[in-house]
């Protein structure tokens, strides 16, 4: 285990609109807010996308990604982490339970997932911690090195 630790700095509530894309949005908002690191709570509704529910095979490296799409208006509530990658932008790894007549979809947004009508989010900035998301050319994903 690594560990670094900070305090927080800035909080930010945000309304995301109908349409807006994850975590691309957050992303681009952090990236115009000078947010380093950060974490990211988000709940609401999710209309359409793709999320990444496991690797095909938990043995072979490179993991090849099992992608089931998002079928219509789910409800969300999901959890991430904003980091810069090693050109200094912000990449949010963020998870989410997705929720649907009964049904749960649980995976990683990172292939983008659009809103549906309204989603908030709660960005926590962290302040003095030294976090860089590394290209790791065996799982071929940016993984969050700290110091």
């Amino acid at each position: 285990m690594k560990v670094s630790e900070g305090r927080i700095g800035r909080v930010f509530v945000i309304r995301l609109e109908d349409g807006d894309i994850v975590p691309e949005c957050l992303e681009k908002f952090a990236e115009d807010k000078g947010i380093s690191v950060g974490q990211v709570v988000l709940v609401g509704g999710i209309g359409s996308g793709e999320v990444v529910v496991g690797p095909r095979r938990s043995d072979e490296m490179p993991p090849e990604p099992v992608l089931l799409p998002v079928d219509g208006a789910h409800e969300v509530a999901g959890v991430g982490v904003l980091a810069p990658d090693e050109a200094g932008k912000p990449v949010l790894h963020i998870h989410g339970a997705l929720g649907r007549s009964g049904k749960t979809l649980t995976g990683c947004l990172r292939p983008g997932v659009t809103t549906w009508l309204v989603a908030e989010a709660v960005i926590y900035e962290i302040l003095d911690v030294k976090a860089t998301r590394i290209y790791d050319a065996v799982s071929e994903f940016k993984l969050l090195e700290v110091e």
